[in-house]
């Protein structure tokens, strides 16, 4: 007889695996055990070759539906080996205790949607979990927001708080129970419980919180609900006062709101749902999925103002699913619950303390968040899968470097942590060529989220056992938050620092997601510091992983006032034209048309054109973004921007549905030995027809598809140069549909193969893992 010592690594801890492997090996008549190692499972089976083999298949086969195996080593062991001998002894197959010895690449699973079986049992009213909000099975619940530390156990996770009742304990200790080692089951006798406060903090003393916060949420009142990952503000959707109130309390003027709905049917009441866009809301990860509204649409216009899609999530806890059983409304909004830049809050004396003056009552229950958590947001453009926030339901599912990429390029030995950018941050851990992307981050300027970031790399290192780097990367914008706490890393764990150019990290991810080794593409975002101290934003680079050269641009332009003129897009509008009018003809036409989008009126008119005259706090920049922000200036759609993306958004909806093709004529320029897009001559072409009194919606789908084509012209003339057949897009501008469509029509049309992100982030939320790519392969 032989002793086969089997590793599988992948999600493979807290989703039913074990039993699993127990119910086969029992039905095979297998002798031998498993148990979880730190970071695998480990499967010992005294058996020869044909019986490990046949093992083998059906385990791959009839694994759980959420678990995941990236790699099956399979060792054959001396049978005379003394350290097998009191495994021999037994003519059965166990379960182990876990053992956290092990210290290679770990997986830990995401939080996953409530599963069809509990989502059974608290509508029964048979069922002891009946009406309870905190059901869990091996196939869904809570993971990555209770876990503490690996192996993934109950007593490494916020659930040791709650000891199991005599009936769950027989669930969880029975291996033929789907609730085996459910390390977050548990009921209303031994679980968490929900609370329902007042403003003042002053507990309600009553049975049934959730009835009575659904019926004060119907009454009008804004409420912060605790849920898996984090805290929501939650309100009505057809009442315009609770809308109103909470964007007052928020002072959220006018950034969208996302909305959770009871079911998929419900959902097609109000906006247009594809077959593709279904399967992504009914999924286990439970995304918001942003859809184009009806023509039925009904919600409040504050809900999602001036925009022609909204942000749409279904019930993916037993929480929301009750929350729902007890209204007749079909949605509420569900916003993070934070001060504005800050992280979503978690605990509940920060909840009480900070959301006061905002939230009418507070839904709290007793369990503790390790990890915040926040929602994933996605979208189809085209009917293509768009990441745009890789978090709730993802993270921290690793990327396998060396299945997408050559494994030539990638150092599997190497421990790489990566910083990201500075806003809408993510943080990378790669490990045996593993790429941990973390949750959601966000805006590292403020305080309380860099200390979050920290925090969330300290717990990481935590969960995939990593205690030391042998390369810290960042961005290369010296003023970043991250890039300094990259310094301060790099002398902790005596390692390299490694500056990554922004838009190289960008194209080294989409490379990555496509499988290639060398790539054209176009980079069009907001800003990423150039290798020239300008801001970059709108390139055609080529990259093979480890180097890049930027071959292509739009037209370098003016930017007074730096981050000014990202706020207030006129001011950009006005540098783009300066030399396009004589001055006074262009100061009689911003007085006229435009004076109300600048803060002082005529006497910064005057002002910013003597700016631009003498170029004193003058930047330059080639960001696609600015493009953007000016073609909605122009066109009266947006003068100021109150969020990240803005203007860019409301420009899009504006100009959904133009009904005639107009043409704004682009032309490619050459500027230090590279192609220019004349982005001076798209703005003044767009001028003379809103002065001629064209269709502003026609307009702004025009100067939308200019810019896309512009780009694409760029990018095929520096591919058929480099002799390279692959032109991919990548930057938050290919958020945009009609954008990203116009782009990949232009570059299809000139038989070139159009490639977009897949599994990660356009925009800045996948930075960090383009960053550890690079640094990855620079170390080879």
């Amino acid at each position: 007889m032989k002793i086969a010592k089997i590793w599988v690594q992948g999600i493979v801890q807290g989703v039913g695996f074990r039993p699993t492997v127990y119910r086969i090996a029992n039905a095979l008549n297998l002798r031998g055990n498993i148990r979880n190692l730190g970071n695998i499972v480990e499967i010992i089976l005294f058996e020869n070759e044909k019986g490990v083999n046949l093992f083998l298949d059906t385990l791959k086969k009839e694994k759980p539906p959420i678990a995941k195996i990236n790699s099956i080593e399979l060792q054959w062991i001396d049978e005379n080996d003394n350290e097998y001998d009191i495994y021999k002894k037994s003519n059965d197959f166990k379960i182990l205790e876990s053992s956290a010895d092990f210290s290679g690449a770990s997986v830990i699973p995401p939080d996953l949607a409530i599963c069809d079986s509990c989502l059974k049992e608290i509508r029964d009213p048979n069922n002891r979990r009946y009406n309870y909000p905190f059901t869990a099975c091996t196939d869904c619940g809570p993971r990555f927001t209770v876990i503490g530390s690996i192996p993934y156990d109950r007593v490494n996770t916020t659930m040791e708080d709650f000891p199991l009742c005599d009936e769950c304990e027989d669930e969880y200790t029975d291996p033929n129970d789907r609730r085996y080692h459910a390390e977050a089951s548990c009921c209303s006798i031994c679980g968490p419980s929900l609370s329902l406060y007042k403003s003042d903090g002053k507990e309600l003393a009553i049975s049934n919180p959730l009835k009575k916060a659904v019926n004060l949420l119907d009454k009008g009142k804004i409420l912060a609900i605790k849920g898996i990952g984090g805290t929501h503000l939650v309100a009505k959707v057809t009442d315009e006062r609770p809308v109103k109130n909470l964007r007052k309390r928020l002072n959220r003027f006018n950034q969208p709101f996302a909305v959770m709905s009871s079911n998929l049917e419900t959902v097609k009441t109000f906006a247009e749902v594809s077959d593709v866009e279904a399967k992504s809301l009914l999924s286990k990860e439970r995304p918001i999925v942003v859809l184009k509204k009806s023509k039925n649409y009904y919600f409040e216009d504050n809900v999602a103002p001036e925009l022609h899609n909204i942000g749409v999530m279904l019930p993916y806890s037993p929480l929301h699913h009750l929350l729902f059983s007890y209204t007749d409304e079909s949605a509420y909004i569900m916003t993070s619950a934070n001060r504005p830049g800050e992280p979503m809050m978690i605990e509940n004396k920060e909840i009480l303390k900070n959301l006061y003056g905002i939230a009418d009552y507070y839904l709290l229950h007793d369990r503790k968040i390790m990890n915040r958590c926040d929602d994933s947001v996605i979208r189809y453009r085209n009917n293509e899968l768009s990441f745009i926030r890789r978090s709730r339901g993802y993270a921290p599912e690793p990327y396998d470097l060396l299945k997408l990429l050559n494994p030539e390029i990638i150092n599997k030995n190497a421990n790489i942590l990566s910083l990201g950018p500075e806003l809408d941050v993510t943080f990378c851990i790669q490990k045996q060529g593993l790429a941990y992307v973390s949750q959601h981050i966000g805006n590292t300027n403020k305080f309380k989220t860099y200390e979050f970031l920290q925090e969330s790399i300290e717990h990481l290192m935590n969960i995939t056992k990593t205690s030391n780097f042998d390369t810290i990367a960042c961005d290369m914008h010296p003023q970043f938050f991250t890039t300094q706490l990259g310094k301060e890393l790099s002398e902790q764990f005596n390692a390299n620092l490694t500056s990554i150019q922004h838009h190289h990290a960008h194209g080294a991810v989409l490379s990555a997601d496509n499988s290639l080794d060398e790539l054209v593409y176009i980079a069009a975002d907001g800003v990423g510091y150039g290798d020239d101290g300008t801001a970059w934003g709108g390139e055609i680079i080529y990259t093979d992983i480890k180097s890049y050269e930027r071959l292509g641009s739009l037209m370098p332009q003016k930017m007074p006032g730096g981050d000014t003129s990202t706020k207030y897009p006129i001011r950009m509008l006005t540098s783009i034209l300066k030399n396009s009018y004589e001055e006074e003809e262009l100061k009689t036409l911003l007085m006229k048309n435009y004076k109300d989008y600048f803060q002082y009126g005529e006497m910064e008119i005057k002002s910013l054109l003597k700016q631009l005259n003498s170029g004193l706090n003058v930047g330059i920049t080639t960001s696609t973004g600015r493009i953007l922000d000016s073609i909605a200036a122009a066109l009266n759609i947006c003068g100021k921007r109150t969020y990240e993306g803005e203007s860019a958004m409301k420009l899009e909806s504006f100009a959904y549905g133009a009904k005639d093709d107009i043409d704004i004529p682009i032309e490619i320029k050459k500027m230090d030995n590279r192609p220019v897009l004349d982005t001076k001559l798209i703005l003044k072409d767009i001028m003379d027809k809103i002065a001629s009194g064209e269709n502003k919606k026609n307009i702004a789908a025009a100067g939308q598809e200019a810019v896309g084509k512009g780009l694409a012209e760029i990018a095929i003339e520096v591919a058929e140069k480099k002799g390279i057949s692959t032109i991919g897009a990548t930057g938050g501008v290919f958020y945009n549909e009609a954008i990203t469509l116009a782009t990949k029509k232009h570059i299809e049309d000139a038989n070139f193969k159009f490639v977009q992100h897949r599994n990660s982030c356009a925009g800045d939320g996948s930075i960090s893992l383009g960053q550890s790519i690079i640094s990855s392969s620079l170390s080879k």
